[in-house]
């Protein structure tokens, strides 16, 4: 065998040798951890922040779009009375908070006929709705979307104007007295709503709050009658909602306080409103007594 060839075969012996041997794990490669996304950050009012309550005071008018007869709210066009509503929550500006304004649309409105499916509501047209919606933010206000559901349930009404309650600057306001059993017709009876009813629709704003990172939302609850929440105690807190009850119906001085102590909570978790009546209401509360009450209220409604 020729030295060169020799050479060769040994070289070969070594390697295959080589390979032969015991073999040494690879040290295993370290992944690091993808980052955790960041949470995304809650939307801010532009004037306002991530939270109405209780920094802020609402100072808001109620009515419907379709007649004055509801509140002063349909009395004229949504731009007169946003430049009407400036003028009476200036009033509350020195009162210990500063203070919101806000346009409270009757959005379904129950109603003596039958109407569509025998719901006894007429809704209100989405271009309307933000015909209020605008004329709000020009004024730096709320828009708060009120449902009086006739003999439909409150949800399903609720959702008709998701598109408007995923604005971060529209609230909610649900007025039991015009929810009416089978049989029942409004403005005949005094209807009611149950924690059950309330508590599903807080559960469906409390979603989109914080599905969509939205600043705190307004949900107000209107109640002048103990048995117009039923088992109110069973209400819930949600997150990302001001879960607020406001002491309704007109009447004497003596009438609207005994209601409001009744109605009203003095500590957390919901919030307190009381509604004012220009024209019912015997010797109206100014902003100043309105201010003072115990607890003073987080929100206050003119119709």
């Amino acid at each position: 065998m020729s030295g060169y060839r020799r050479a060769l075969l040994f070289a070969l012996a070594f390697v295959l040798t080589a390979c032969s041997g015991p073999q040494r794990s690879a040290t295993p490669v370290q992944r690091q951890p993808s980052p955790t996304p960041s949470p995304k950050p809650t939307m801010e009012l532009p004037f306002v922040g991530p939270v109405i309550f209780p920094k802020y005071r609402v100072v808001a008018y109620y009515g419907s779009a379709a007649t004055p007869a509801m509140g002063i709210l349909g009395d004229g066009s949504p731009e007169q009375a946003a430049r009407r509503l400036t003028s009476q929550a200036k009033a509350y500006d020195s009162l210990g908070r500063p203070v919101i304004p806000a346009l409270e649309l009757i959005a379904t409105m129950a109603q003596g006929a039958p109407g569509l499916h025998d719901r006894y509501n007429m809704p209100t047209d989405g271009a309307v709705v933000a015909r209020y919606l605008d004329a709000a933010r020009r004024a730096k206000a709320l828009l708060i979307i009120d449902v009086q559901p006739g003999r439909a349930s409150f949800l399903p009404e609720v959702k008709r104007y998701e598109r408007f309650l995923l604005q971060p600057d529209v609230g909610l306001a649900l007025d039991p007295e015009w929810e009416m059993s089978a049989g029942q017709i409004p403005a005949q009876t005094i209807g009611h709503t149950t924690a059950a009813e309330v508590n599903a629709v807080s559960a469906y704003l409390s979603n989109l709050v914080q599905t969509r990172h939205l600043p705190q939302k307004v949900l107000l609850v209107h109640q002048f009658i103990a048995d117009m929440v039923l088992d109110r105690r069973d209400v819930r807190p949600r997150p990302g909602l001001a879960v607020t009850f406001n002491i309704d119906g007109f009447g004497s001085r003596a009438g609207k306080l005994s209601k409001y102590k009744a109605l009203s909570t003095a500590k957390g978790p919901f919030f307190n409103g009381i509604k004012l009546f220009y024209k019912q209401d015997i010797d109206m509360f100014s902003a100043r007594e309105t201010a003072g009450l115990k607890p003073s209220p987080n929100i206050v409604v003119y119709q």
